[in-house]
Order: C-alpha cells, then structure tokens, then sequence
C-alpha cells in the first residue's frame, strides 16, 4: 500500500554533508512514525533518527549533534540533513515509515536503501 522512494546518497570526503531524502506514496489512511536506519558492511542495521508523530525527535548516540531528520507532513517526505560526516557513517541507508492502511491497521514500510560513503 505504501512505496518509499529515497534520494540523495552519494560519495562525499570526511567533513562534508549529504541530504537523503523519502518520499511516501501510495494508499494509507495516514502516516505516523518516520525515520532512518542504515547498515554498514559487516553489522546489523540500526537506528540513525526518527521523527514521531507527536513531534519528538530520537538520535543515534553516534550521529547526535551532526544529524538532523526533518519531515513534511503535506508532502509525506522526510529528509535526514547529515553534517560533519565520518567513514564511520559509510553504510546503506533505509527509509522507514509507520502508517495506518486505509483499513486503519498499523504497518512498517521500508524504502530501497541508498549508499552514502565517506572517503578518508
């Protein structure tokens, strides 16, 4: 019922940025939680940031104070804004979205995946 398409992943050198962005589509009632994981080579995914739909905001303890996610609700998009980048953060990441079905039933949708890697 619900597509995630994501953009904006690349190659960038240490200290430099990147802006992903999501943007849902299809047929859903609504969209609540929103957020971004990633995996790197070698380790199990893991929350990067989520945006809740009462307005809070979550960070990975590793990406705190150089991540910032944001969301529109009117264009059901969500970006995550990624600034002071390390190699560390090299990994694919994945758009994630919680949203109610047009039957009002609670789903978790995941977009394709886009590589961001950060060269030394």
């Amino acid at each position: 019922q619900v597509q995630l398409v994501e953009s904006g992943g690349g190659l960038v050198q240490s200290g430099g940025s990147l802006r992903l962005s999501c943007a849902a589509s299809g047929m859903f009632f609504s969209i609540s939680d929103m957020g971004w994981y990633r995996q790197a080579p070698g380790k199990q995914r893991e929350l990067v940031a989520v945006s809740t739909s009462g307005g809070s905001t979550n960070y990975s303890d590793s990406v705190k104070g150089r991540f910032t996610i944001s969301r529109d609700n009117a264009k059901n998009t969500v970006s995550l804004q990624m600034n002071s980048l390390k190699p560390e953060d090299t990994a694919v990441y994945y758009c994630n979205v919680r949203a109610l079905t047009l039957l009002k039933y609670t789903n978790n949708y995941w977009g394709q995946g886009t590589q961001v890697t950060v060269s030394s």
